[in-house]
């Protein structure tokens, strides 16, 4: 686990520069929204998603969340077909809150161009690179 400024990156996962993480399954892609982003939406009150059977390119809107002040949009990290959606969320957005990259996962994606589209993205094991990318979201943010 990866620790920055008092936020956790598990180093298993691949991090999104638009703040979605991804983690491989058995070919199969789980994903969802970092503890950072979570944070600094507050706490989250709505989640809506593109449904299941859809497919969506990296970098696309896979759906959108809102909270209190904030309504923000979920890109997808790979493109891939939308496995399954998590529906846990639908009654309870906060859980993306209270467990980023556990019960609060967003979607499973069966991914299309894996090996080049993880290129694009961060290690969970390259800590210096998660670093500098989190400095610059916090001076964009402006926290």
């Amino acid at each position: 686990m990866v620790k920055i400024e008092g936020h956790d990156f598990p180093d298993d996962l691949y991090y999104h520069r638009d703040h979605m993480w991804v983690k491989l399954e058995d070919g199969k892609a789980r994903v969802g929204y970092n503890q950072w982003a979570a944070e600094a939406a507050g706490k989250l009150v709505s989640i809506k998603t593109r449904p299941a059977g859809k497919t969506v390119k990296a970098g696309k809107t896979l759906g959108s969340i809102e909270s209190g002040k904030w309504v923000g949009s979920l890109k997808m990290p790979l493109t891939g077909k939308i496995a399954e959606i998590n529906l846990g969320l639908s009654d309870k957005p906060s859980l993306i809150n209270e467990a980023p990259y556990g019960d609060g996962w967003v979607a499973l994606i069966e991914p299309e161009n894996l090996d080049a589209e993880l290129k694009e993205l961060i290690s969970g094991s390259d800590k210096a690179a998660l670093e500098a990318w989190l400095k610059e979201e916090i001076e964009k943010a402006g926290v």
